[in-house]
């Protein structure tokens, strides 16, 4: 049979059949199809790693003191105007100090001035206006506490919405109190999300000026911390100048951790995600291929009479075997080509959906019709060999 004869033979079987054949190609369309979506979102997700490690990582960071100074190696403070002297330095967004609050043992966080029910156990975070801006904190209601609340030491607060959920507060209408310790403090604002140190969303967030009347400054055991943002590309030379800009006499009681390089941290993202999704892309595709095989195989067993009186007309085994084979192999690269375009779609409309930037390779689309093409022809083995070995005169009898 010539490779034309061939081709026409294999497309008047396909087309004999269109409902048994469209089911046999909808195992390639789910293969590929599942196939190119998977990388497709892959590159996409990818894409959007890539965008926020650049927009967060690499724009903060954080200084620590390790002691030294009058006080000692336990001096775990910062100047009372650290937040201005970050400030002051190119490339500085936002700045400001924060630590954890020290409460003693038996002190507990409670809605009611009366006794320990619904009392709770959570960190108490002691910051300056300057931190929660440099933390981007978003909230669900309220505001944030201002520079008037940290100077005057304010008895505010800011809850988290994790344990404001537990302490059942779900709205400031009625200008709700929360008691630390026994001590009244007004919630203005319910943080809803943050950008960084997502620890806060557990956290009862306090004035510093109001932490440090009450329960007085850091120390070593809960030492001061400061968060420091920067615009694009200024975040080492931030990291190299502020232990300078707080204590030009002594920087070495300051260490300024600077990001860390996100190339290296995407890379190790992007393989393992890449890993991942090409096992379960695979996956996929091998599910179609079973169910191309298994498509293949009962129509094989239907068209045992055809395959009889072709043989019986003169068709060898080789071209029963070819006519299958092409059957099969053409069902796939059309099931791949569909798949291919099904793929595409959603990669878009996910993309579309979470505003984000789609992202697909050339070289996926280009190669779905061919892995259509090479699963339709593997799983099309098995089933044209056993439609080659089936003997004329059985087949006729049928």
């Amino acid at each position: 049979m010539s490779p034309r004869d061939l081709l026409g033979e294999a497309l008047a079987g396909v087309l004999q059949r269109p409902a048994r054949s469209a089911l046999t190609m909808l195992g390639t369309v789910l293969g590929v199809g599942a196939f190119v979506a998977v990388l497709g979102l892959t590159s996409t997700a990818s894409s959007q790693i890539d965008t926020r490690f650049t927009s967060l990582t690499a724009t903060e960071v954080t200084v620590r003191h390790v002691g030294g100074g009058p006080d000692g190696p336990s001096a775990a403070s910062f100047p009372h105007d650290a937040e201005a002297r970050a400030a002051a330095l190119g490339g500085v967004e936002e700045a400001g100090v924060y630590w954890p609050v020290r409460l003693p043992p038996d002190a507990t966080i409670t809605g009611s001035p009366v006794g320990d029910a619904g009392g709770v156990r959570a960190e108490v975070v002691a910051a300056t206006p300057g931190a929660l801006g440099a933390a981007g904190l978003r909230l669900a209601q309220g505001r944030a506490f201002d520079d008037y609340h940290h100077r005057s030491a304010q008895p505010t607060a800011l809850l988290g919405t994790g344990i404001a959920a537990r302490l059942g507060v779900t709205t400031l209408e009625t200008s709700p109190v929360v008691f630390i310790g026994g001590r009244p403090f007004t919630i203005v604002g319910i943080v809803r999300d943050t950008d960084r140190k997502a620890d806060l969303l557990l956290s009862v967030i306090v004035p510093a000026a109001t932490a440090e009347r009450i329960w007085g400054t850091p120390d070593s055991s809960a030492p001061a911390e400061m968060l420091i943002t920067t615009k694009f590309g200024a975040a080492q030379q931030v990291a190299r100048t502020v232990p300078l800009a707080l204590d030009a006499a002594h920087p070495e009681r300051f260490e300024a951790v600077p990001p860390p390089d996100p190339r290296q941290l995407r890379s190790s993202v992007n393989s393992d995600l890449r890993q991942l999704f090409l096992l379960l892309a695979a996956v996929c595709l091998l599910i179609g291929t079973i169910g191309i095989a298994n498509t293949t195989l009962v129509a094989v067993l239907e068209r045992t009479g055809e395959i009889g009186l072709r043989r019986a007309l003169g068709a060898r085994a080789r071209h029963v075997t070819a006519q299958f084979l092409t059957e099969s192999g053409l069902l796939g690269a059309l099931g791949g080509t569909v798949g291919a375009s099904l793929g595409t779609l959603t990669v878009v409309l996910v993309s579309v959906s979470r505003s984000w930037t789609p992202v697909l390779h050339t070289e996926v689309i280009v190669a779905a019709p061919p892995t259509g093409l090479l699963t339709g022809l593997v799983a099309g083995l098995y089933p044209a060999w056993r439609a080659s070995r089936v003997p004329p005169v059985e087949a006729l009898r049928r």
